[in-house]
């Protein structure tokens, strides 16, 4: 009865605006068993009186409109179908099974990022299917501007979005086109979007922006930071007032700093760093103790609230590192120069200083701003080549600091921190940009020492803030800006220790002590072929880490509170944590709670957004590098994931990603098994599973999607191609007739979702007919 029941609403609420009678919705349904009569009218009066669907003047219904609405924003996965991803209240992505499944036909103009609202229909969880709905409307457009390749016509261009989720290009009149010539890349500002009323996909613009020719390594990289949303220049007035700070340290300022200028300091940084945030200075004490330093740039001395500086600084709130160049969230003049902390110079720090014996236990600690002068400026090779060689510079403070951290990690792992080791790429470029190589980045011992000490005072900033809450009135609590990590989904972990299981790995999810049973899960797939895509699958299944100013501790690090303190040239929470330990130093009161949440929720949100454009600019430059390999050229790898299309290959030796297709396995009719992970053919019964070793022949690349296909080295398979799109796609489109705007504009850049059927679903046609099911 219920299943009919909902069957019953989701009739009326896809076929919201029309209104039907009773008879009508007896006929839609083919009832006409006199008991069956009764009870649907019995279930209609049942939701009249729920207030799912209204009684019109004229006797017959309709859904209530605002019935069954979410709020929430529009991510267009492919072609054929998008998901609605609700709101949260921390504005953080909840639990995938949430997310709204929509037909591209049910869209109603809606576009990928668009804030929507949508019916949810109401029987879309029986029988385990996922939350199906339709967008009633569209609130607010997530996108204005996009960026893509242009092509230039007589009377009129085309721009084709970089964006894999835009699946139209966009219009531009003659008189639009801001001096574009084809095959350039450009910023489009869009002036219309798809219509309401028929949902289909018609975007016009205007030309904003030319970024140069498409391909050049220049037009690229600021072509990914125009897609995300990401600056390029600094506004001149903020650069002028950058200029305008004074170089000169005062005196008056000194005398309010602790002088550690006698204490032996150093850095030590990538070899191509420039903004150096942070350096270690060490201390024998009399006592037998040592004195470490953990001092870090005082941005916050110089960026003032109020200031053009702050607003740009809070605008951006990341400094975005793509594969060849860094888009600095603070000018050239504060990150690389006044507020780096470069050898021999003297600099204005903020400093978490602590006396640590043997053990690395602590004994004493202070918090507060100083001024340094660091001796010496490592590569972090350089430090490593040192402890190995057990010869150069500050060997013997090295040694100590090596030491330290080691016992620090001992005792983090012993508490129940996670060791997650995702493999992180680097390259090798030339003059212009092109990639040479691609190779694994080594983290070693030096990489190690230096982030247990910043973990270090990142906790204890965090500890010591909440400490200093015991001087307020009735003990409130002081408000901090913290880096929150919250514990794994439940069902996400034992999907995927399941998974594992599968493939011959053991992850005890009941353990009382999960981190250590994921520790043991982490040293026994260590060395194995599938072990990145593991490791990457296992971090999956935690919360993304984020800004808040809840007090909800750090799963993953296994610390009760942590903040991000030590990097304030190139994360704004850093500077807002810094302020608000200065101002608890001076004993001020908790400081307002909303104000610092929202920067908090934006500071996230830009992270997230700088996140993706690096990792857009690495397979990029991936797609460049294999694009240049010699047609022919087999690469070992391994499966790295399985789909219903096909299975991506991951080449062992430079972790560059490509798609073998399910269309381009010849030697069989292969089908997806969802629950094992692997494609199987029908007739042979040959398996390709997730982690399987293959050997692959690059079959083509697409600079323009950041994308590229495989063929099995031993398939027939035509050989590789570059392109810059699909050659069949622009052969058509140079073949079509441009004569009029009307059939140009509508012609479709990938596969275009069938017209919206008129009038209710066929009878028994499917759920929403309200008998057949899938």
């Amino acid at each position: 009865m219920d299943e009919l029941k909902n069957d019953l609403l989701a009739f009326f609420q896809i076929n919201d605006e029309q209104s039907f009678t009773q008879e009508q919705i007896l006929d839609h349904f083919g009832t006409s068993d006199r008991r069956m009569k009764l009870i649907m009218h019995g279930l209609i009066g049942e939701l009249t009186d729920e207030g799912s669907i209204v009684r019109q003047s004229d006797g017959s219904y309709r859904a209530d409109a605002n019935a069954n609405l979410v709020e929430g924003v529009v991510d267009h996965v492919n072609s054929r179908f998008a998901f609605v991803i609700p709101g949260t209240a921390n504005g953080v992505r909840g639990d995938r099974d949430d997310d709204i499944w929509v037909s591209t036909e049910d869209l109603a103009g809606a576009v990928d990022g668009d804030r929507v609202r949508v019916v949810r229909f109401t029987d879309s969880r029986n029988r385990g299917r996922r939350i199906e709905g339709k967008v009633a409307s569209v609130l607010e457009r997530g996108r204005t501007e996009l960026v893509g390749r242009i092509e230039v016509w007589p009377t009129y261009g085309f721009v084709v979005p970089d964006s894999k989720k835009i699946y139209e290009d966009i219009f531009i009149p003659k008189e639009k086109l801001g001096g574009a010539n084809d095959n350039e890349k450009v910023v489009v500002r869009l002036t219309k979007y798809p219509d309401s009323s028929t949902g289909k996909q018609h975007f016009e613009g205007e030309v904003v922006t030319v970024l140069g020719l498409a391909g050049q390594n220049n037009t690229e990289m600021h072509a990914i930071l125009a897609e995300f949303g990401l600056p390029i220049h600094f506004p001149e007035d903020v650069e002028q007032e950058a200029e305008a700070i004074p170089t000169q340290i005062q005196k008056k300022e000194l005398a309010k700093r602790r002088d550690m200028r006698e204490a032996t300091t150093f850095t030590i940084d990538p070899i191509d760093a420039k903004d150096f945030d942070d350096a270690l200075s060490v201390q024998l004490l009399d006592n037998g103790n040592y004195e470490i330093g953990v001092h870090i740039a005082d941005v916050t001395h110089y960026v003032l609230p109020g200031s053009k500086l702050e607003a740009e600084a809070y605008k951006r709130a990341t400094s975005v590192y793509l594969v060849d160049r860094v888009v600095p969230m603070l000018p050239e003049k504060l990150s690389n120069g006044l507020c780096s902390l470069r050898p021999n110079e003297d600099k204005l720090t903020f400093s978490a200083v602590f006396e640590m014996n043997a053990n690395a236990k602590i004994v004493n600690e202070w918090f507060g701003r100083t001024i340094i002068h660091s001796n010496r400026r490592f590569a972090y090779e350089e430090a490593q080549d040192i402890l190995n060689n057990n010869s150069g510079d500050y060997l013997e403070e090295l040694r100590l600091l090596n030491e330290l951290a080691y016992k620090l990690r001992d005792e983090r792992f012993k508490h129940g921190a996670i060791n997650f080791e995702t493999v992180e790429v680097r390259f090798r470029l030339d003059e212009n940009g092109v990639p040479l190589a691609v190779y694994p980045k080594i983290r070693q011992d030096t990489n190690k020492l230096i982030e247990e000490f910043m973990l270090l005072a990142n906790k204890r900033v965090a500890e010591f803030v909440h400490s200093l809450s015991r001087q307020n009135k009735g003990h409130e609590e002081n408000v901090m800006v913290y880096r929150v990590h919250e514990g794994p989904d439940e069902a996400k972990l034992r999907s995927f220790a399941d998974f594992a299981r599968r493939l011959g790995y053991k992850l005890n999810v009941d353990d009382e002590h999960l981190s250590n049973s994921m520790n043991r899960f982490m040293a026994s797939i260590e060395g194995k072929p599938e072990a990145n895509m593991l490791q990457q699958l296992a971090v999956r299944t935690m919360s993304k880490a984020r800004y808040t100013t809840e007090d909800l501790g750090h799963f993953g690090l296994a610390f009760r509170r942590y903040s991000h303190f030590t990097s304030p040239i190139r994360r704004y929470p850093d500077m807002m944590a810094h302020r608000l330990l200065q101002h608890y130093l001076d004993k001020g009161k908790p400081v307002d709670r909303e104000e610092y949440e929202e920067k908090s929720k934006h500071a996230s949100d830009r992270e997230r957004m700088a996140a993706e454009a690096e990792r857009a600019s690495i397979k990029y430059k991936q797609v460049e590098f294999m694009s240049r390999m010699a047609p022919g050229q087999q690469f070992e790898g391994v499966i790295s994931g399985v789909t219903e299309f096909g299975f991506f290959v991951e080449i062992t030796e430079n972790s560059c990603e490509g798609l073998v297709r399910m269309q381009d396995l010849t030697d069989d009719y292969y089908e997806f098994d969802k629950d094992n992970y692997r494609i199987v053919g029908n007739r042979h019964k040959k398996m390709y599973t997730f982690g399987d070793p293959v050997v692959v022949r690059l079959k083509e690349t697409n600079l323009a999607r950041r994308s590229m296909d495989f063929v099995l080295a031993n398939d027939k398979a035509e050989g590789s191609s570059v392109s810059g799109e699909s050659n069949v796609r622009r052969s058509a489109r140079r073949n079509e007739s441009r004569g009029s705007r009307g059939s140009s504009a509508s012609s479709s850049r990938r596969t275009s979702s069938s017209e919206r059927k008129q009038g209710p679903a066929a009878k028994g046609e499917n759920r929403r007919g309200g008998r057949s099911r899938r």
